[in-house]
C-alpha cells in the first residue's frame, strides 16, 4: 500500500518552491543532456542554455536535433551542440563518449534524461536484451523483432550505465573547476520505479520476461536506474561525483507514444506540461542544496522523496553493477 500511496502523491505534487530563474550562472559549465531534442530533455537544454552552461545535446538524429537547436536559438539566442549519440550498438556508445572527451577534458553535469516506455514486448535489442532495460539502464538500442512483431521502431534513447562509465573521467576532471568543487550525475527515473524490482531472468528473452507486461518491463528499467545511480553515488563521492535519480513527474511527452490511443487520451488529462518534467533534474543538477543529496531518488517537483525500499538493498546493487560491467566488458 505504500508504494501505491506514494505513486498516487507523487501524482498531484503541492506547488514547486523552485523555479529555474533561481539557478546559478553556468557559464564555463559543461553539461550533457542525453535524448535532449524533445519533451523533458529539450526543456532542460532551454533553461540550462539561459543560465549560460554550454550544452551538448546527446541525440541519434541530427535531422531532430537542428531543428530543436534552430528551435532553442530563437528563444534563447543560445546554442547547443549536437553529440551523436546512436544507440545502435555499445560500440557507438563509446564512440559518442570519445568523441566527446576529444572536444572537452571537462564534464561538470551529465543528465542521463533519454528513455523508453512501453514498446510491445516483442522488441528486443540485438543481444536480446528486452528493449527498455537494455535502453533505460544497459545502453543498447539495436532492435531485433521477434516474428510476432514484423517492422522496426525509431526511438532516441539513453545509454545510461555504459555512457556514465565510460564519462567518469570527465566527470572527475570537472569538479575541479566546478564552482561547488563537483560533478553531478542525474538519472531521469519515474514513478513507475515503485511497481517492480528486478528480475534477473526477464532482463534478457526467455520465458520469464514474455511472461510479464510491458508496464512491468519498464517499472523494471526504472527501477534499475534508481539503484544504478546509488550505486554510482556509493563508487565515486570521494572523488567529487554526486548522482542521484528523479522521479520527473507525470508529464506529456513523446515517451507515451506506445500507449494505446484511448489511453493516451485518458492520460493527457492528468498529465502536466514538458516545462514540469524539467524542474525536478534541474533543481538536481544545478542547486547547492542537493549537493547533501548524493544517492538520493528526487521527487516531483525538486523534493527529496524515498523509492521503495528494494531500491536500498546493498546486496541488490552489488549484484546489478557486477551484472552490468559483466554485459559491457570488452566492449
Amino acid at each position: 500500500m505504500g508504494n501505491q500511496l506514494a505513486v498516487l502523491s507523487q501524482a498531484f505534487p503541492p506547488k514547486s518552491t523552485f523555479a529555474p530563474a533561481q539557478m546559478p550562472d553556468l557559464t564555463g559549465r559543461v553539461v550533457i543532456v542525453t535524448g535532449g531534442n524533445v519533451g523533458i530533455g529539450k526543456e532542460t537544454i532551454k533553461a540550462l542554455l539561459e543560465h549560460n552552461a554550454k550544452v551538448y545535446m546527446a541525440s541519434r538524429s541530427k535531422e531532430k536535433v537542428d531543428a530543436a537547436i534552430k528551435e532553442l536559438v530563437q528563444q534563447t539566442g543560445k546554442e547547443a551542440i549536437f553529440l551523436e549519440l546512436d544507440l545502435s550498438s555499445l560500440a557507438s556508445v563509446r564512440r559518442a563518449a570519445e568523441e566527446f572527451m576529444s572536444k572537452e577534458k571537462e564534464l561538470h553535469v551529465l543528465f542521463n534524461n533519454a528513455g523508453v516506455m512501453w514498446p510491445p514486448r516483442e522488441l528486443l535489442t540485438a543481444d536480446g536484451y528486452d528493449l527498455q532495460f537494455g535502453t533505460n539502464v544497459v545502453g543498447e538500442l539495436l532492435l531485433h523483432i521477434t516474428p510476432t512483431c514484423p517492422g522496426r521502431a525509431d526511438m532516441s534513447c539513453s545509454g545510461h550505465f555504459f555512457f556514465t562509465k565510460l564519462l567518469i573521467p570527465a566527470l572527475v576532471a570537472g569538479k575541479e573547476t566546478s564552482p561547488d568543487h563537483h560533478a553531478r550525475i542525474v538519472t531521469t527515473s519515474s514513478g513507475a520505479a515503485y511497481g517492480y524490482t528486478l528480475n534477473f531472468d526477464a532482463i534478457k528473452d526467455s520465458p520469464a520476461r514474455r511472461s510479464m507486461m510491458t508496464n512491468t518491463l519498464y517499472s523494471q528499467s526504472k527501477f534499475g536506474n534508481v539503484v544504478v545511480a546509488r550505486e554510482f553515488a556509493k563508487r565515486y563521492a570521494d572523488q567529487g561525483i554526486v548522482s542521484t535519480s528523479c522521479n520527473p513527474g507525470n508529464i506529456k511527452t513523446e515517451l507515451q507514444r506506445y500507449a494505446p490511443t484511448v489511453l493516451r487520451k485518458v492520460m493527457n488529462l492528468v498529465l502536466y506540461d514538458a516545462p514540469y518534467g524539467a524542474l525536478t533534474q534541474l533543481w538536481a543538477g544545478t542547486m547547492p542544496e542537493t549537493l547533501d543529496y548524493n544517492g538520493k531518488y528526487l521527487i516531483p517537483w525538486a523534493r527529496m522523496g524515498q523509492c521503495r525500499r528494494e531500491a536500498y538493498d546493498d546486496a541488490l546493487g552489488e549484484k546489478l553493477w557486477n551484472w552490468l560491467e559483466e554485459q559491457v566488458k570488452d566492449k
